[in-house]
């Protein structure tokens, strides 16, 4: 008697790539969005964050964001580059900073407000759906993250 040959898991049957695929067609979405404001889907992530919690320490963004230090640095030199954020020293511990956005940065906020709608609007999903939806990804997250 031989043995089954092990099957080949078929591409459109795992959840990365339904992940990575629909990942790949948001974020071409955001950017058509997001051109005319000047900004990156990176920069906008980190817009939100800040337009959600105020001013904020480098290690919180990366935490919030997911992102190392060698990411994210580059992504707030090229935001406080147009002008949209500072970035300052604590006094109390010269090796944190914290990021801050200007006049100009938080005037944004306004320009940024229909994206939401129109991602909503693009996914053919409601909004209770799109609440759902991103719960279950992010628990889906946590998990993976704690099994690693």
């Amino acid at each position: 008697m031989t043995a089954a040959a092990p099957t080949t898991p078929l591409l459109d049957e795992q959840i990365c790539f339904a992940l990575y695929a629909a990942s790949r067609a948001l974020t071409t979405r955001y950017r058509e969005l997001l051109e005319p404001l000047g900004i990156t889907y990176p920069q906008y992530l980190v817009m939100l964050v800040l337009w959600e919690q105020g001013p904020t320490g480098v290690s919180g963004l990366g935490e919030r964001l997911h992102l190392d230090s060698g990411t994210l640095s580059p992504l707030l030199r090229r935001l406080e580059g147009q002008g949209l954020v500072t970035r300052t020293r604590v006094p109390d511990d010269e090796r944190s900073v914290r990021v801050e956005l200007t006049a100009d940065g938080e005037a944004l906020r306004a320009s940024a407000a229909g994206i939401p709608a129109s991602i909503c609007a693009a996914t053919g999903l409601d909004p209770a759906a799109i609440a759902a939806l991103t719960a279950q990804v992010g628990e889906l997250g946590d998990s993976v993250r704690a099994a690693s």
